[in-house]
């Protein structure tokens, strides 16, 4: 199934969200303009190779700890860009709403380096270099289903090349993206070389990260007060100061 949109608009302009797409696209277009020898080379510096972090030794090279971070804004080719930056714009906008501009886009961060850890974790012997953004916004998915579970998401599922279009409470679609990420890895470790060149723990990671941090980072709502009725308990909050 791919997310087309959902139903709840963003309250505030999502400048963060925008602002991670656009950097994403700049790369991938910076990627583009590279001779394949150099797009290589930048791949294989920036982006994460596990096997270089269970080397002994491999804190004191200040050199191992940039591609925990750039490794978020590289991409392998158009279908990789256009999948993760059409989900971030799909479910970012609403949780930089509840976590603020700030807060997003550390959380964001902090769910990359998550993704990034549980790959290292699950691969530790993998010389391939991860790339790609879905680990971190594999986290604001995981944010989205705890904070909208009954938010509503349309979707597409092709069957024999005939796009059905599906509405789904966001609680089901995005249990049903995370059960399938998690059969995906599982079963890439009990069989190597079936995962399809997919960081599947990375995604995973991501998703438990961001559905782990996104309580304590929930921005504090400003309190409404309200009139109250006759036959209403009244709260002291709610009481008008005299």
């Amino acid at each position: 199934m791919f997310p087309l949109q959902d139903t709840i608009p963003h309250r505030e302009s999502p400048f963060v969200t925008w602002a991670l797409i656009g950097l994403n696209v700049g790369v991938f277009l910076l990627e583009l303009a590279l001779p394949e020898p150099a797009l290589e080379a930048l791949i294989r510096t920036f982006g994460v190779v596990p096997a270089r972090y269970t080397e002994p030794g491999w804190m004191e090279n200040p050199a191992n700890y940039w591609p925990l971070l750039t490794n978020m804004f590289l991409h392998g080719g158009w279908m990789h860009i256009i999948g993760n930056m059409w989900t971030l714009w799909i479910f970012g906008d609403n949780v930089e709403d509840r976590l603020g501009h700030g807060r997003y886009l550390v959380f964001y961060l902090l769910c990359g380096l998550a993704a990034s850890g549980t790959h290292i974790l699950l691969h530790p012997d993998s010389t391939i270099p991860a790339i790609g953004a879905s680990g971190a916004i594999s986290g604001v998915m995981g944010a989205y289903f705890l904070l909208f579970p009954h938010s509503r998401i349309i979707a597409v599922f092709p069957v024999f090349f005939i796009p059905y279009f599906l509405e789904l409470p966001a609680v089901v679609y995005l249990g049903a993206w995370f059960l399938t990420q998690l059969f995906s890895g599982t079963f890439s470790i009990l069989a190597p070389g079936t995962g399809g060149g997919i960081a599947w723990w990375a995604h995973i990671g991501g998703f438990l990260a961001g559905a782990l941090l996104v309580r304590p980072m929930h921005r504090r709502r400003r309190r409404v007060y309200r009139p109250y009725f006759a036959d209403e308990e009244i709260p002291i909050r709610y009481l008008y100061p005299r």
